[in-house]
């Protein structure tokens, strides 16, 4: 890109929205600035061409040396999770980002805020608007968009009403189930981000975003459902407070208990778009809710096979839980073992898996578990392999299919018995050590309450299973690498 080209300065990289702005600007070939507190952790996710600076929007002397020659600058933090201090942090912050992008000369900020109207807004939403007018009364000419709900795998809200439909057959509802909302697709949101950049305002503005589709909290969680194939029985209270609220959310979802009262309290206000300009202004017309749903959940199925899972479990430190992590609404168990031959001996007993080879550790179990799957309408063990040495994509292996395979380097399999659920096998090899790292996964994608019961029901011989299978295949890549020799 030429070096006279516009500079854009983002904050957020790290984040769920900056993250994916920050691939679809560096796709349009745009020349960027990332600030992060610690670059360290961003910089192995980045363009070679894009730059990363380290720098705290709460240290002004860091923040002037980012805004350096900055033509646009994206404020994309937040400190919701930071406590009941939040809002106070976020005022501090937005007024260091103000006053340093004014000295800077920077043409225009552009913030993403939240979308809600009522008399008496929820904290979380005031402060939201707070940073705003505190961006917008800069002096630097900005753009402030209000989303509501935004609909993308891993997005709060999002996942918040994953975790509510997939763990609840009947679910006991407040008021704020019937609050009608706007939701938006995370592609639309980055897409009218990206479009700031060079849109002709004048001035500062306030631009109001949302899907085609004007719903309820209601409609989403069946929506979902009926996506994922989930019958649901939603009941109105009416007297279930906030308060209340929150508690339940924290207890059926653990991983917003720190901010589901926030949120919670979010979800009285209105969040639906009164204000159109934006569809003069921008060329694009957002999806509706259906469709936004429906890619969420498209995407999950792409990162079954574009995620490099050894890479997600080893940020967690190998410290999840008992039953796996979490990813979406899948659950993923994995293990590696260091072998000391090369990548090929040890994906040698990989590729021979199952049919004659059998699966390296309790055979008897497996084909126990074949005939049950048998007895129940399914394909049990009956089927083996094509070939004993071989495998192509499309393959069986016994109950399995074969997804993908890169030679000695990845196999996965597909599970085609009967299951509440889908599930995955995945090995991984990665030369390691004067040897090789062999990564074992197994990803379950539960089907409701009874997906769940299944997985964690069963996880102790799961676990068993899986250890010993993968001790097996170590000990068969050792032993005939040591008869070669």
């Amino acid at each position: 890109m030429p070096a006279d080209s516009p500079l854009i300065l983002l904050t957020g990289a790290t984040g769920y929205i900056g993250g994916r702005l920050l691939a679809e600007l560096e796709s349009k070939g745009h020349r960027l600035r990332c600030l992060a507190r610690r670059p360290a952790y961003l910089r192995a996710r980045v363009a070679p061409s894009t730059e990363v600076v380290q720098g705290d929007i709460f240290d002004p002397a860091s923040l002037r040396a980012a805004m350096a020659g900055v033509d646009t600058a994206f404020y994309l933090v937040h400190s919701m999770s930071s406590g009941a201090a939040f809002a106070e942090n976020d005022r501090r912050a937005a007024g260091n980002f103000s006053a340093v992008a004014r000295e800077s000369g920077v043409r225009r900020i552009v913030y993403l805020g939240g979308l809600g109207h009522g008399e008496k807004l929820s904290s979380h939403l005031a402060s939201r608007q707070e940073v705003g007018r505190i961006l917008r009364e800069s002096g630097v000419p900005a753009i402030e968009f209000r989303a509501g709900i935004i609909i993308g795998s891993g997005s709060l809200s999002f996942e918040m009403i994953r975790a509510l439909v997939e763990k609840l057959p009947v679910m006991i509802a407040p008021r704020w189930v019937r609050t009608p909302t706007q939701p938006i697709a995370i592609e639309d949101v980055i897409a009218y981000l990206a479009a700031s950049i060079d849109v002709e305002i004048p001035g500062t503005v306030i631009f109001e975003i949302g899907g085609a589709d004007r719903v309820s909290y209601f409609d989403l969680l069946m929506e979902y459902a009926r996506q994922r194939g989930l019958k649901r029985l939603i009941i109105p209270l009416p007297l279930l407070t906030p308060w209340l609220s929150s508690l339940w959310l924290g207890l059926v979802t653990p991983l917003y208990a720190r901010v589901g009262r926030e949120l919670i309290e979010g979800l009285r206000n209105e969040t639906v778009v009164r204000d159109s300009r934006a569809l003069d202004v921008f060329p694009l017309r957002p999806r509706r809710m259906r469709q936004a749903i429906e890619r969420a959940l498209h995407y999950e199925d792409r990162e079954i096979a574009f995620t490099r899972w050894s890479d997600a479990v080893s940020s967690l430190g190998e410290r999840h839980g008992w039953g796996g992590a979490r990813f979406g609404s899948r659950i993923v168990d994995s293990r590696a073992v260091h072998v000391p031959v090369p990548p090929e001996a040890a994906f040698a007993p990989i590729k021979r898996i199952g049919g004659k080879t059998g699966w390296y550790y309790a055979n008897w179990l497996w084909r126990l578990r074949g005939l049950i799957d048998i007895i129940a309408g399914g394909a049990g063990m009956r089927r083996g392999r094509r070939d004993p040495e071989k495998l192509l994509p499309g393959d069986t292996v016994d109950w399995w299919r074969t997804e993908a395979v890169e030679p000695n380097r990845l196999l996965r399999l597909a599970a085609e018995m009967k299951l509440p659920g889908r599930a995955w096998l995945q090995f991984e090899l990665t030369p390691e050590n004067s040897g090789t790292s062999i990564r074992q996964t197994a990803i379950f994608d539960p089907f409701g309450l009874a997906g769940l019961l299944y997985w964690y029901g069963l996880y102790p011989a799961h676990r068993l299973v899986f250890v010993g299978m993968l001790r097996g295949i170590a000990k068969a890549a050792t032993d005939s690498a040591r008869r070669k020799a």
